[in-house]
């Protein structure tokens, strides 16, 4: 507890030293422009003042009180200056009763007092340089260095003088005191989001909400609402949108040995667009079938054969999910894809996951072709569609724009021909290459664990050859490339740029979404994974779930325990962001286990030592794991659509909750005497008001103050027993309750059940 304590006094004695500071200089937030305290010293500025939109460091003495930045050489400044150090701190000490003590400095032991306007977030900051440090809550350190600018030597007169002007001219910097969020954070994510340091949110959850916690705790949305708005900030919760900042394999540069490559093309688009339909009707083939809960849950690649202007051209594609909870998945389509084809319904029009997609193809540059699918449809709506993308800057060709817009319809096979044409004239003028000779270097799609082979990676392969007997790495694995199988499921010896394979070889399963490389001694492998050494797969996902703190403290939270197990990589990140997102104000989710492959021996024992759930995607239950889970009853679900399975753990986490009730009331009646049974105690009392039913939930009032609270256990008129009793009537009634007394109050409720929520 001593840490918090210690927290708590260091940042208040920042707060005094500041405002030791503050009696010498005072800063307003006017727009980028410092205010000093003395009007002298202001009329003396103002004179020469006009405005200046830089950032401002001015070097300058504590003794001088900011004055020697303006070179004056007249007398009466120089007097001026000597005398306004004394007064200011004879002011500071009157006022703190705290003397600071400083020794009269040569001009060349001058100290330093940097004062900084943030121009990109308007904040200030303040750092006394030459001892303690004071710096105002709401500062970015690294906007400090940003946007930090050198005034020496003659140059300050011309800033200083640019800095000021009349009051008339000065406006008031409108902070910007809206956050987005859209996940939860630890202390140190939202310290960084709010400028407002850890210390202090630490203190103030401490201090208010009687909750310890470090820098590294994650806190709920609601916790991180609480925070925001005690600090004047204004929270908007909005989908996640993926930055842009992963790993690519460096950009292939033409050479002499150079060669025109395939292209790869992505689909992306929302959950129920036609996105793999229009996949069949290109390939002729019917893998909507083959998908469980009729939604793709997987990215895939598929490769055709297409004939433009007398040329066959070998066109690869990726279909993607457009379910929510596969972004990752679709990141990765877009990270490695040469050409976007943005599917959009013509019934439905843009959706969350066209938007993602959007912000993909421009933040990436993507060549891209708009795809209205179901034109077969008696729809109008390819205007409105056309406007609502020219909103996000995508402006169609018929609008003096750049992005095709092509109406298909994957039913009569409408433009298709038409939309593979365009494919293969945009691979023609982006002329992608790739050099075979080089060592192969891509990215890994997904990722498995095949039960006879080991762990298997599909990979693209983007630059060079990839051969059997390869060392191959990404980020802290590496290994012997064992086996290379094509997407028609044919083992080859090698493959070039553009081709997607599956590769045996790696000692454990790699990371979807890496990139792999290929070298030629097995030195640089190592050499190359001791540099990714500490990838931890899982760990802030994991992290998130397990160690979220929220406002309830009042109340112990139950515990959902379980153990995941996924058929690949990509999967199980689906599974673990999907339930990140799900509420734990009531019940913490504590994943004991994730892993992908079959369930095991290892995952039972684990599931038996801690009453866990197993839940499992598209996974096979081998006989013998089957039966041990029904001896030992442990409670276990395979499920082949994620949201099944999302919908099976909050319906498991709405069970551990206990029930919440409304009471209405329906009834009121006075106890006139007391009667004592072999059962216990009866209260003989009259119904004066509404009912009395078998089951009611009752209030016992004693001069205006509730003895007892409790259903009643009988409930009798006339010797028999009744269901209920209306006014006026007569009955006696039996409850827990034994301290009857005569006029006592009852008042009876039926208790209709709340909805449960998370």
């Amino acid at each position: 507890m001593n840490i918090f304590y210690k927290s708590y006094y260091l940042f208040q004695l920042k707060f005094e030293v500041f405002n030791i500071i503050n009696s010498f200089v005072s800063l307003s937030y006017y727009d980028d422009v410092l205010l000093l305290k003395n009007p002298k010293l202001l009329n003396i500025i103002g004179s020469r003042s006009s405005v200046s939109t830089s950032i401002i460091n001015i070097n300058t003495s504590v003794q001088d009180s900011v004055s020697p930045a303006i070179n004056s050489s007249s007398k009466f400044e120089k007097k001026y200056r000597a005398s306004s150090y004394e007064q200011n701190s004879i002011k500071a000490k009157k006022s703190k009763g705290k003397l600071i003590k400083n020794k009269r400095k040569t001009s060349d032991e001058i100290e330093d007092v940097k004062l900084f306007v943030n121009t990109s977030n308007d904040l200030l900051s303040h750092d006394l340089l030459s001892g303690s440090t004071a710096k105002l809550p709401k500062v970015n350190a690294k906007n400090k260095k940003k946007h930090k600018l050198k005034v020496d030597g003659s140059n300050k007169n011309n800033i200083l003088s640019d800095s000021f002007q009349s009051k008339q001219d000065m406006n008031f910097v409108q902070l910007d005191k809206s956050i987005i969020l859209n996940q939860p954070l630890s202390i140190q994510d939202l310290s960084l989001q709010i400028s407002v340091p850890e210390a202090e949110i630490i203190t103030y959850l401490f201090v208010n909400k009687s909750i310890s916690a470090t820098i590294n705790k994650v806190l709920d949305i609601t916790i991180i609402r609480c925070i925001a708005e005690n600090y004047g900030f204004n929270l908007i919760e909005s989908p996640s949108t993926k930055k842009i900042y992963d790993d690519k394999p460096q950009s292939i540069n033409s050479s002499s040995l150079s060669i025109k490559r395939s292209p790869v093309i992505t689909i992306l688009g929302h959950v129920d667009h036609g996105k793999t339909t229009l996949l069949d009707a290109i390939l002729k083939t019917n893998l909507v079938s083959k998908e469980y809960g009729g939604i793709t849950q997987a990215i895939s690649g598929y490769e055709i054969m297409w004939s433009y202007e007398l040329q066959k051209h070998k066109l690869i594609f990726l279909d993607t999910p457009g379910h929510e909870s596969f972004s990752k998945m679709r990141f990765r389509g877009a990270k490695v894809t040469d050409i976007a084809l943005l599917v959009i319904a013509i019934d439905d029009g843009l959706k969350p996951q066209t938007i993602e997609a959007i912000n993909y193809i421009k933040d990436m540059s993507l060549c891209c072709i708009v795809v209205i699918t179901k034109s077969d449809k008696l729809i109008n709506n390819i205007s409105k569609i056309k406007r609502d993308l020219a909103n996000y800057n995508m402006l169609c060709e018929e609008w003096g724009g750049n992005v095709p817009v092509i109406e298909v319809s994957a039913i009569n096979g409408k433009n298709i021909d038409l939309l593979l044409s365009k494919v293969c004239m945009l691979s023609n003028t982006e002329n992608f290459v790739a050099n075979p000779q080089e060592l192969a270097v891509g990215t890994i799609l997904e990722s498995y664990v095949d039960k006879k082979q080991g762990s298997i990676a599909n990979v693209l392969i983007q630059n060079g050859t990839l051969k059997i007997g390869d060392i191959i790495a990404s980020e802290n694995l590496y290994g012997k490339v064992k086996s290379i199988t094509n997407m028609s499921n044919i083992k080859i010896k090698s493959s070039g740029p553009s081709s997607i394979v599956q590769v045996l070889g790696f000692t454990n399963v790699p990371q979807a979404g890496s990139i792999f490389c290929v070298f030629n001694k097995e030195k640089n492998a190592k050499e190359y994974c001791l540099k990714h050494s500490n990838v931890k797969q899982f760990d802030v996902t994991l992290k998130s779930l397990n160690t979220r703190i929220t406002l309830d403290t009042s109340l112990e939270r139950k515990q959902l325990k379980l153990i995941i197990k996924a058929d690949t990589q990509g999967s199980l990140e689906a599974i673990l962001d999907l339930l990140s997102n799900v509420s734990q104000s009531k019940v913490q989710i504590n994943i004991l286990s994730a892993s992908i492959g079959n369930i095991s021996n290892t995952d039972v024992e684990l599931a038996v030592a801690t009453s866990s759930f197993i839940v499992a995607f598209n996974v096979n239950i081998l006989s013998h794991i089957n039966s041990i889970l029904k001896k030992y009853k442990i409670n276990f679900k395979v499920f082949n659509v994620i949201y099944d399975l999302l919908g099976y753990v909050e319906g498991i986490m709405l069970d551990l909750i206990e029930p919440a009730y409304d009471k209405v009331l329906i009834g009121n009646a006075i106890v006139q005497t007391v009667f004592h049974m072999n059962k216990g105690y009866v209260a003989g009392c009259i119904v004066n008001e509404g009912k009395l039913n078998k089951k009611s939930y009752i209030h016992v009032y004693r001069n205006n103050s509730i003895v007892y609270e409790g259903f009643i256990i009988s409930l009798k008129r006339m010797k028999n027993d009744v269901e209920e009793v209306i006014a006026i009537n007569e009955c006696g009634l039996m409850s827990d309750f034994e301290s009857w007394q005569d006029l006592d109050i009852i008042k009876a409720y039926d208790l209709i059940p709340k909805e449960k929520t998370l």
